[in-house]
């Protein structure tokens, strides 16, 4: 059984080798293979790259243009050849046991195979992780609908927190949405929809780096423009599916739609009312309002942004009251 790591590269150099050393030194197990795709990097990330490729014949580096981390991802799965695939992002690392556990973990029929992983602050921060969690038999969608809502530090959407059978991604197309933010929150969704097998492992296999400058930190108004884009198109696919308990994914992408207007947004991205409002399919956001308090922030909004921010604040002011 062969594991194929992606790891997408673009101007990562301080953290880079540490990515690298991180699966060339792991322990007992030799049945890998590292993809490095490298998205138009203009630091020395690509030297780094080239010098580790001609040190271990392990590293496949595929170069070209920025495209962004949906697309490098996209490249790995079609140039893998592992039957499971690990997305690895270049500033993290993993376990030195990682690979070991999960192999001993696959049988060859799940569609996925998930596990924990803690968060590394470079402040300093110090928190404690997740607890593991342990399922031997699970669909993907029974497996979303008990633990999407799950309070976690590290967030259930994280590509990274599962492998995936590359045979199962290829024959649902199963691809990232390309030049958007958010792409996880909408890859998880569509693949626990589709996955009929999976494995839950309660070891901490990733540490996820939280670093100031990173995509997930940065300020782009684009970011809050693109969860209107996940959740018109996670409603446009599940939607008119029949015979599904939809509720717990109607209300994350109800989250989905309301969340660029929220008050802590605003503070940081400035008054985008207008542009979200525009990118809105508002007879999608309708139906996924199933729960009471959804239904009121939709009438809100279509109404106007500022009586919903009003209603929010209404809502801690209560919360804090009753406290």
């Amino acid at each position: 059984m062969l594991i194929s790591v992606i790891i997408p590269v673009y101007n990562v150099e301080p953290y880079l080798r540490q990515c690298l050393d991180s699966v060339l030194q792991q322990q007992h197990v030799n049945n890998y293979e590292i993809i490095c795709i490298n998205d138009g990097s203009t630091d020395n990330s690509r030297f780094i790259l080239d010098e580790y490729a001609k040190k271990y014949d392990k590293i496949k580096v595929i170069s070209q243009e920025n495209r962004g981390l949906s697309a490098a991802r996209n490249t790995g799965i079609r140039a893998a050849s592992g039957e499971y695939i690990f997305f690895l992002d270049s500033d993290d690392w993993i376990e030195p046991n990682a690979l070991k556990v999960l192999l001993d973990s696959i049988s060859g029929v799940e569609d996925m195979i998930c596990f924990n992983g803690r968060r590394f602050f470079e402040d300093g921060t110090n928190e404690n992780p997740d607890n593991g969690i342990t399922e031997n038999s699970l669909t993907g969608w029974e497996y979303y609908n008990k633990y999407a809502l799950l309070q976690r530090q590290f967030h259930f959407v994280c590509v990274v927190l599962r492998i995936y059978r590359r045979e199962f991604i290829l024959e649902n197309d199963l691809f990232f949405m390309e030049g958007i933010y958010h792409e996880d929150n909408l890859f998880t969704p569509m693949v626990c929809y589709n996955a009929q097998k999976v494995k839950v492992i309660p070891d901490i296999i990733y540490i996820y780096r939280i670093r100031s400058g990173s995509i997930t930190q940065s300020r782009n108004k684009k970011h809050l423009y693109d969860t209107i884009t996940v959740a018109n198109q996670l409603s446009a696919f599940f939607i008119p599916l029949s015979g599904l308990d939809k509720c717990i994914l109607y209300r994350e992408i109800a989250g989905e739609y309301f969340k660029g207007f929220m008050p802590e947004k605003r503070k940081i991205y400035g008054k985008n009312d207008i542009e979200l409002i525009k990118r809105i399919d508002w007879n999608s956001f309708k139906t996924v309002c199933v729960y009471p308090r959804h239904k009121r922030i939709y009438y809100l909004l279509k109404f106007h942004p500022v009586f919903f921010r009003q209603y929010v604040e209404l809502e801690l002011f209560v919360k804090k009251f009753n406290a």
